[in-house]
């Protein structure tokens, strides 16, 4: 396991942004990180305010999956961002913080991809998810909330999941200084999230991300309960839906939401 302290002091000083991270929590154990950075957003935090745990007793993935990790594996944190823009561009932050993350895995010389809409993976195992959640206030945003949560220097997985999940220690050999980590993700989100901010859409990442994309031009089955269909992912588009071209050539914008897109052949 890594022999470099983690906690609030070192993950303070190894973060050098402007405003993402400039604020740090941490403790030893938590609930959920995303349900702590809303507390403290109704305390009155800051944007860019940045919680993070050693432990999650009670942490969420997407469908409402339960999230947990060993103690000294992972880094759990969640990003409250307090944006000016509206509620229906919020979920596209989902899309940025993946890029960011991915960004900040691949420095370990790691081969990472995305997929979307929140998983980052390698190997064709799960090794980051992403959680965003929104609070509103008079039909404006209040806050946005985006937890992460990466498997770091897990060294083994239950049998059950060791199929389907990595880490960057199984993926190196190597353990990972979780404080430089979550810098690299801080900086790369702050940057993108400048750039979003001015237009509201992913337009300026676009190339970044499709380059990433796990699904890029290979057959995907969308698991829409009302219209389940295949087809070849060839992108996201500019407000982050992803675009699939159907069998008969017509082309799809995929919403995230309660929408599923598994690989033919593979958990990616």
């Amino acid at each position: 396991m890594e022999s470099d302290m983690y906690d609030q002091n070192t993950i303070t000083e190894a973060v050098h942004t402007k405003w993402a991270g400039k604020t740090v929590h941490f403790v030893k154990e938590t609930d959920s990180t995303n349900e702590w950075a809303k507390q403290l957003s109704r305390q009155g935090a800051p944007h860019g305010t940045l919680a993070a745990a050693e432990f999650q007793s009670a942490g969420k993935g997407r469908l409402g999956r339960i999230w947990k990790a060993p103690e000294g594996s992972s880094v759990m944190m969640s990003l409250l961002l307090r944006p000016s823009f509206e509620p229906q561009y919020a979920s596209m932050l989902t899309l940025v913080m993946g890029l960011s993350a991915a960004r900040a895995i691949g420095d370990s010389d790691i081969d990472v991809s995305i997929k979307w809409p929140n998983d980052i993976v390698a190997s064709g195992r799960k090794l980051c998810g992403i959680l965003t959640e929104m609070g509103l206030e008079n039909g404006k945003i209040r806050e946005v909330v985006v937890g992460v949560g990466i498997n770091v220097n897990t060294e083994s997985f239950p049998e059950e999941l060791a199929d389907k999940a990595t880490s960057m220690y199984l993926e190196t050999g190597k353990y990972t200084d979780r404080n430089r980590l979550i810098a690299g993700v801080l900086e790369n989100f702050e940057q993108y999230y400048e750039k979003f901010v001015r237009t509201c859409d992913l337009g300026g990442m676009l190339e970044d991300y499709n380059r990433l994309l796990s699904n890029r031009d290979r057959p995907v089955r969308v698991l829409d309960r009302q219209n389940p269909f295949e087809g070849t992912a060839l992108g996201i588009s500019s407000t982050g839906g992803l675009l699939v071209r159907t069998k008969t050539g017509e082309i799809r914008e995929v919403r995230g939401g309660e929408v599923s897109v598994r690989g033919l052949y593979s958990y990616v």
